[in-house]
């Protein structure tokens, strides 16, 4: 499989929340760059297009966009 992205990601283990609907699920961020990021979830059925990443470690928030799902983990790109 070829690799297509451009920026390089950094491998972390961090704490984080998903955030939609006026609801949150706990997630893993597995992986973080610039543009995006790798995240790992119970289920991520229900979980739509659009999120919110609450990154609990670096008290940020991102508005983000799911563009991959592949069994309990999900990748996402920052709007």
């Amino acid at each position: 499989m070829q690799e297509r992205r451009t920026n390089q990601r950094q491998r972390v283990f961090k704490a984080g929340t998903i955030e939609f609907d006026g609801r949150a699920i706990d997630c893993t961020i597995r992986n973080v760059s610039s543009v995006g990021a790798a995240l790992e979830v119970a289920s991520p059925a229900g979980i739509p297009h659009k999120v919110t990443l609450n990154m609990l470690t670096r008290n940020a928030r991102q508005q983000c966009y799911i563009v991959w799902r592949k069994n309990r983990r999900i990748g996402v790109t920052f709007a």
